[in-house]
């Protein structure tokens, strides 16, 4: 087993002062609980913050080094202010209500950002000072999207896990994060990236390619150049050791004190932090609901509400108690007698023992989350009930009820439905109880924690590696000093520019994109260079390349290669006859997408006919243009065509058109030249490989290319252009 690097928010202890001496104690539960033999097993390492140690000296600080070194975890300290910008902030205050469809609490502005981004800097420059070759490195949550990306540019050949232990929203949803491309490429960062439910999974999916314009195909995705697996790992509890803690004496004996104290009352149990996501002022209204409407129960049915104390230095979150207190306050006063009190409000929390006493008394546990990555308690609960009795009814929107379908399903936010539901719950024969509580219990145990975090891991090793890219990023300014000074240097130059993606950014429709006073400024300067040639290199029409750069300086290849002119004033030339007639049979297929797909269009060209798409709804465009071009290139094999799949458009053009042919050209008119070509997809690989040698291709973007050198955008090849002017001219 390789080594595993773990890297969560928090380490899995709690550092406390007592006195003057530090104590540091392993925590359990959740996460701790079900990494803790794959953390041991394999001698690996946890890295988090610790906690609030600001206050402690120098000297209790080296003690907390010292006893978490023991535990083998290794802290990355933060200061109060970022803990308030970083966690409270933008991970609490801006991500959580967001990915929980909670909108109206996410606040109207949020300036912490930039210190969400540093953070995670430090925990991505915590892994990769203790990483060894060979590690698998896991990471956890919605706090720490942006650290899988921040590693892979530092360790490119690292196995790196993502989990998200909340809900993935809607597309809909996440796409208000103005940073949402910057959080997806972080988690992107992954080889293995996991989620509770393949519902999120999906979300996320269609995230990916409206966003970022890439699909994932079943169960993976491709992006700049890796392999990226995503998949539902459901997690767990330790579903034995709450068993076995549901049957001690002592556990027992509570239950009976807690009956007891019922007088015969029936018991709802609800066990929640103290959070707005969790459903719980429209749970107490559902009880109110079922006083009202049942008067034969006022007296005999009891809710414990456990609230567990949360985030509470976030102002709503203060907000929310005080909500919960009054509803409380209201509905015991209505219905509230000397005897008794409909609802025990119990704000605090509680060990483990004190917990499987209440699952074992009560008769129903409700959890009617408004939305919740998964939900625990609901998995505790049953695998507390050995006795094979209690009733689970539980939120439809919690993780939890794509496994748990036994429990009474609802619509949390529908008051009058959870009200029926806790009738129905307490009115079900024990019959039925036994059969949907050993149903639960059987899944719950089968399918526990350590399943989880085995699975994932196993998962995660299997995973292919991508190889180390042969592109090389330019990305210092030494590096592109290097290559500007060769071309600059070289007695005679040929540059050959592809159009679209690489002079210009992709518009939604392709006559927007005509170029502006500052390109053709541009282009005119480097065609005025002593000894150099310019050549734009287009998969666009001659007519349309014409009209906006015919009267520069410079040579013009249109449709790939398949029209040329050599310079302003000259004729175009047709460089190769080839077969027309196969578009009679190829248009009406693109003609009938254009009208199954709004915002998509046909364009003719001489001998060649596209299919584009780019201003059409991303997720159903992308899987018509799949099947368009599966359609294609099964229906019109024996014909002399092929089918390219480029930037949102499916092309179907002759054989041997290529824009291989204007490399070949240029060379021809300048042999003694350095050629030096810039594209940015498929149709620039052509160009590439029929370079002479000695000559000099970038790739412009993240997509895989053959090419030896690599820039980010457009901006950087104008940046490069103006560096060639400057030192050649």
């Amino acid at each position: 087993m390789s080594r595993l690097l773990l890297v969560s928010n928090r380490l899995p202890v709690t550092v406390k002062l007592d006195g003057e001496k530090v104590a540091v104690t392993p925590s359990t539960g959740g996460l701790a609980t079900g990494l803790k033999g794959p953390h041991q097993q394999s001698g690996g390492l946890w890295i988090g913050w610790p906690g609030e140690v600001s206050r402690f000296t120098e000297s209790q600080r080296r003690d907390v080094d010292a006893q978490l070194a023991n535990l083998r975890c290794a802290p990355v300290y933060l200061t109060a202010q970022e803990v308030n910008r970083y966690y409270e902030g933008f991970s609490n205050r801006v991500l959580w209500p967001l990915f929980h469809y909670l909108l109206d609490r996410i606040p109207l502005h949020s300036r912490d950002w930039e210190t969400y981004r540093q953070v995670n800097e430090k925990f991505a420059d915590a892994v990769v000072q203790r990483y060894e070759k060979g590690d698998v490195i896991w990471v956890h949550d919605y706090q720490l999207l942006l650290v899988p990306g921040m590693i892979r540019q530092k360790l490119p050949e690292a196995r790196i896990g993502f989990f998200l232990h909340i809900p993935f929203p809607s597309s809909e949803i996440f796409r208000i994060l103005p940073w949402r491309q910057e959080l997806l490429e972080g988690v992107m960062g992954a080889d293995l990236v996991g989620f509770h439910t393949l519902t999120y999974a999906r979300h996320f999916g269609t995230s990916l390619l409206r966003i970022l314009g890439v699909q994932i195909a079943v169960d993976r995705v491709k992006y700049r150049g890796r392999d990226i697996r995503v998949g539902a790992f459901p997690m767990g509890i330790d579903a034995k050791a709450f068993a076995s803690c549901g049957e001690l004496d002592e556990v027992k004996e509570q239950v009976a004190r807690i009956r007891q104290q019922a007088a015969g009352a029936k018991i709802l149990l609800g066990v929640d932090r103290l959070d707005y996501t969790k459903g719980i002022p429209r749970r107490l209204l559902a009880v109110e609901r079922v006083l009202e409407r049942n008067p034969s129960l006022r007296g005999k049915l009891r809710l414990i509400q456990v609230a567990v104390p949360s985030r509470t230095r976030v102002d709503q979150y203060e907000q929310f108690r005080q909500q919960v207190d009054e509803l409380v306050g209201r509905i015991n006063g209505a219905f509230g007698t000397i005897d008794s009190t409909p609802i025990h409000y119990l704000y605090q929390s509680f060990n483990q023992k004190e917990l499987c006493a209440m699952y074992r008394a009560a008769d129903v546990l409700l959890v009617t989350a408004l939305r919740d990555g998964m939900n625990l308690v609901a998995k505790e609960f049953v695998a507390t009930r050995t006795d094979d009795d209690g009733v689970l009814v539980l939120s439809e929107f919690a993780g939890a009820a794509d496994e748990l379908g036994e429990a009474v399903l609802v619509n949390p936010y529908d008051v009058d439905t959870i009200a029926r539901a806790i009738v129905q719950a307490l009115e079900m024969p024990e019959e039925e109880r036994k059969v949907r509580m050993h149903a639960l219990r059987q899944r719950v145990n089968d399918f526990d924690v350590h399943h989880w975090a085995k699975t994932f891991i196993e998962t995660l090793e299997q995973t292919k590696i991508a190889p180390k890219p042969r592109a090389l990023r330019i990305s210092s300014e030494d590096e592109l000093s290097e290559v500007v000074s060769v071309i600059a240097e070289a007695p005679k130059l040929a540059l050959l520019l592809d159009y679209d993606g690489t002079l210009v950014s992709f518009v939604g429709l392709p006559e927007l994109a005509a170029p502006g006073e500052a390109l053709r400024s541009l282009l005119t300067r480097l065609s005025g260079l002593p000894n150099t040639q310019v050549h734009l290199v287009s998969g666009r029409k001659r007519e349309q390349l014409d009209r906006w750069l015919g009267d520069l300086p410079l040579g013009l290849h249109a449709e790939h290669g398949l029209w040329s002119k050599d310079g302003r004033g000259q004729d175009w030339r047709l460089v190769r006859e080839v077969p027309r007639d196969w578009k009679e049979k190829v248009r009406p297929i693109l003609n009938q997408f254009a009208t199954l797909v709004p915002g998509s269009l046909v364009e003719e060209k001489t001998a060649s006919l596209a299919w584009h798409y780019r201003m059409a709804e991303a997720e159903y465009s992308a899987h018509q243009a799949n099947e368009l071009y599966l359609h294609l290139t099964e229906v019109f094999a024996n014909l002399p065509v092929e089918v390219m799949s480029g930037d949102k458009v499916v092309e179907v053009r002759p054989h041997g058109i290529s824009k291989a042919l204007s490399a070949q050209r240029v060379h021809e008119m300048a042999p003694d030249a350095l050629l030096v070509a810039l594209g940015d997809d498929r149709t620039d690989e052509d160009m590439f490989a029929a370079l002479p040698q000695g000559s000099i291709a970038i790739h412009v973007g993240p997509k895989p290319s053959m090419a030896r050198f690599r820039v980010a955008d457009v901006a950087s090849v104008h940046r490069i252009l103006e560096e060639i002017i400057r030192r050649r001219g």
